[in-house]
């Protein structure tokens, strides 16, 4: 009788314990997990949830949101695709420098932003976190992505650094494209339409 109920009582444990992990890991509230790098959408590593913002969230969703401070706006006014590693499938982190590029955005504005696996901006006064559509202009544009300042390509030109994302303090990082007031296709058939920017290795410090 005490073997019966002991093993009851431990499968009920179990139980508990497997749907507790397996809600907080949903929510992106387990270690490793509390990344934006979620959803069903996948275009060329860029993941999203076009749920987020919208009624049909799921809490799990709503919560990922709500832990992470992400201004969740509906998805006709914009679209968030987070990517966690780089072309080659490796995390991307601090010590290594990348190049990422692209091209125009099927969407009235975009932006690039990096932030920390708390989903925080880095601790740092680099002011540099981000590119936009205004700095890369209607064709195709490159920026580097390192933790220390590149050396200006044209000393007369200071607006050449701001092609440069500081990973600075960053640790393993991510990094969050939004597309604002983006085409209907975007939503209807994303892998069509939208051509994410590349995040290519370049090398890492030992």
């Amino acid at each position: 009788m005490i073997g019966r109920v002991a093993a009851y009582l431990a499968a009920m444990a179990a139980g508990c314990g497997i749907g507790i992990g397996t809600a907080l890991g949903m929510a992106g509230l387990l270690p490793g997990s509390s990344t934006l790098d979620f959803g069903d959408v996948d275009v060329a590593g860029w993941h999203s949830d076009f749920a987020i913002g919208s009624e049909a969230a799921d809490p799990y969703t709503r919560l990922r949101v709500a832990r992470h401070g992400l201004l969740a706006l509906a998805k006709s006014e914009a679209v968030y695709f987070t990517r966690s590693l780089d072309d080659d499938g490796a995390p991307l982190r601090e010590t290594c420098r990348y190049r990422i590029g692209g091209g125009a955005m099927p969407a009235a504005w975009w932006s690039v932003t990096l932030y920390n696996s708390d989903s925080m901006l880095p601790d740092n006064t680099d002011n540099a976190m981000s590119i936009d559509a205004e700095w890369a202009g209607p064709g195709r544009w490159a920026a580097t992505i390192q933790p220390r300042r590149p050396e200006l390509i044209a000393p007369t030109r200071p607006a050449v650094v701001n092609g440069w994302i500081s990973s600075r303090n960053a640790g393993t990082f991510d990094l969050t494209l939004r597309l604002y007031a983006p085409d209907a296709a975007v939503l209807s058939d994303p892998q069509s339409v939208l051509d994410p920017p590349t995040v290519q290795r370049v090398d890492c410090e030992e």
